[in-house]
């Protein structure tokens, strides 16, 4: 089991630190964050000095204002343009990829107004369109884009593991995700979206390419009800080989629970 923590939940100010602190912890990597304004793209040469030092950095995860779902055609572009830039800076490092939400926070369907400015059927042609454009550049850099679905309160339109296969099977990645585009999982949204986790899971398959993990309540890992045997062996069962990346709110002293977070994983 390969286990990777989100950067600024680790101790230190360097990656190098970080890096210390997470081999001591029991990690195996590091996943970055890609501040949008091409934030990600400008830490490229302290990023080269880790990967140097051995700082192992398979996946960055897309932390910006708005993403390639947005209502608005110039934010869509500068965020399909933001993530393709991200995706470049992964394949000079030797990454695996780049993990992306269609939207995050721009509207949900169980809040008031209720009904969004665009149809399920504009939805759809903007995903794929998107979908398309970063999967190809994806595939030509040699990494890939893994489409995150999100809770039903955080974004209306990609919220299950199904809905996430289809479109990535849709623009032509195939059942094997052998182009440039795969699904990731974050077990938080998975808890609340799914009727069965480890059938959802099992569903999805070989399309899984990349895992986060956070407990049924945000934290981390054994501080709520998430039941992760059941959701590992979901993993182990489809033939997952990629990391488990702790991505969630930390419970107590900081520091003891992230560093606790790998042996617990491993017990399950």
């Amino acid at each position: 089991m390969k286990i990777a923590c989100l950067e600024h939940l680790l101790p230190g100010a360097r990656l190098q630190d970080k890096w210390e602190f997470a081999l001591r912890s029991g990690y195996d990597a590091i996943e970055l964050r890609g501040a949008g304004a091409y934030a990600f793209r400008q830490r490229l040469p302290e990023l080269r000095r880790a990967v140097r030092d051995g700082v192992v950095l398979p996946v960055v995860a897309v932390d910006m204002r708005h993403f390639f779902g947005a209502f608005d055609r110039e934010l869509r572009r500068d965020a399909i343009d933001q993530v393709k830039s991200q995706l470049s800076v992964m394949a000079d490092l030797g990454g695996r990829g780049v993990v992306t939400p269609a939207s995050r926070g721009m509207f949900s369907m169980q809040l008031p107004p209720f009904r969004p400015p665009r149809t399920a059927e504009g939805d759809r042609e903007v995903l794929v369109e998107g979908l398309t454009e970063l999967g190809r550049h994806a595939e030509k850099e040699g990494v890939r884009l893994f489409l995150e679905p999100l809770n039903r309160y955080e974004d209306h339109m990609v919220n299950r593991l199904d809905r996430a296969a289809e479109l990535v099977r849709a623009v032509g990645a195939a059942g094997l995700c052998a182009g440039g585009l795969g699904v990731a999982v974050d077990t938080f949204h998975l808890n609340i979206e799914e009727d069965d986790p480890a059938l959802a899971l099992r569903a999805a398959g070989r399309l899984v390419g990349h895992v986060l993990v956070a407990d049924s309540n945000g934290f981390q890992p054994g501080a709520g009800h998430l039941d992760w045997s059941s959701v590992l062996r979901a993993l182990s069962g489809v033939g997952y080989d990629g990391f488990l990346a702790v991505r969630c709110r930390l419970r107590g002293d900081e520091v003891a629970a992230v560093a606790a977070i790998p042996a617990f994983l491993r017990s399950r």
